[in-house]
């Protein structure tokens, strides 16, 4: 399948299931107030106890005042500190876990959706699909966590030898210094963009094998970096697509930031904008989980079939022994 097809298709798929970008504005909405109710709530009652007037906050003396020795609050009201980080730890606990279940069901709808391109949204089938998925995709993504902590590391080992190696050439030679600082902070930037894109691309291509092949989250990554390989061209595929999804995410903030710089009025203004932005933003996000599915769906499992073309499903091994013949 080529590019252009995968993207019709998987425009075609969210357009059809539109409803999952309001699940995801839902999502938003509900963890926002999580946020008030789970960590606002306890963090107002530690700035009551601390002495701060709630209404004056723009007072920065306030702030100042309070934390200016922060080991001593600690040590002071140690127990309401420790209310306040369990509730912020809670909510990080609760909200990552929701945003999983909400993924799991919109990942879920996409792959059906694929699978049956007569089918169309329900939240029957977005409930059994995120309880189907949950448990797998929060091990796929422990296990992705994992491999960000490994690149962070080496990254930050690569950072410090390129830091010692441009103090030594300092005592050196300032010219020298400067161009090896240059020279290796770039290779730098395009290790840490080729760490990124390589990692993501693996994130959802994993995420598809997991889903159409139906195994664990170990398996599944073992899949998805077989499939790279077999496929590079899928992963130029991401990258297109992410850049494309950077590029809007740009213009957005672009249009927004004018509305920011007016006072009181700019800042009523710029919410409805901010919900359309994040809106916008997830429309796009998952059209490009759709057109990965397709391309993967298209090249590893079965032709997909487009709504011009009644061509019953033929996979890709069926296909090739047809063109020999």
């Amino acid at each position: 399948m080529s590019y252009i097809d995968a993207i019709k298709n998987g425009f075609r798929i969210i357009n059809r299931n539109w409803q999952l970008v309001l699940v995801q504005l839902g999502m938003m909405i509900i963890s926002f107030l999580g946020f008030f109710i789970i960590v606002g709530i306890p963090l107002a009652v530690a700035f009551i106890i601390f002495g701060i007037d709630l209404t004056g906050l723009i007072e920065i003396k306030d702030l100042l005042r309070v934390f200016r020795d922060p080991s001593q609050i600690v040590s002071r009201y140690f127990g309401l500190f420790l209310i306040v980080l369990t509730s912020l730890l809670l909510y990080i606990i609760m909200a990552a876990s929701f945003g999983m279940y909400v993924f799991g069901g919109s990942v879920g709808v996409i792959g059906r959706a694929l699978q049956d391109m007569t089918m169309k949204f329900s939240m029957r089938t977005f409930f059994h699909e995120a309880k189907r998925l949950f448990i797998r995709l929060f091990g796929f993504t422990s296990v992705i966590g994992i491999l960000l902590i490994l690149a962070a590391f080496i990254l930050g080992i690569l950072g410090g030898g390129i830091a010692a190696l441009v103090s030594f050439a300092k005592t050196q030679d300032s010219t020298l210094a400067l161009f090896l600082g240059t020279f290796f902070l770039l290779i730098l930037i395009i290790l840490a963009l080729t760490f990124i894109l390589g990692i993501l691309s693996i994130t959802l291509y994993g995420v598809a094998a997991l889903f159409f092949k139906d195994i664990g989250p170990v398996k599944s990554l073992r899949e998805a970096i077989n499939y790279l390989m077999r496929h590079p061209n899928a992963l130029w595929l991401y990258a297109m697509l992410f850049g494309g999804y950077v590029f809007i995410s740009f213009l957005l903030i672009l249009f927004r930031s004018p509305f920011e710089l007016i006072p009181v009025i700019g800042i009523i203004l710029s919410f409805p904008f901010q919900l359309i932005s994040y809106a916008i933003q997830t429309y796009v996000g998952l059209a490009i989980i759709a057109i990965l599915f397709t391309y993967y769906y298209s090249t590893e499992i079965f032709i997909v079939p487009t709504a011009e073309s009644s061509i019953s499903q033929v996979t890709p091994q069926e296909e090739n022994t047809i063109q020999d013949t």
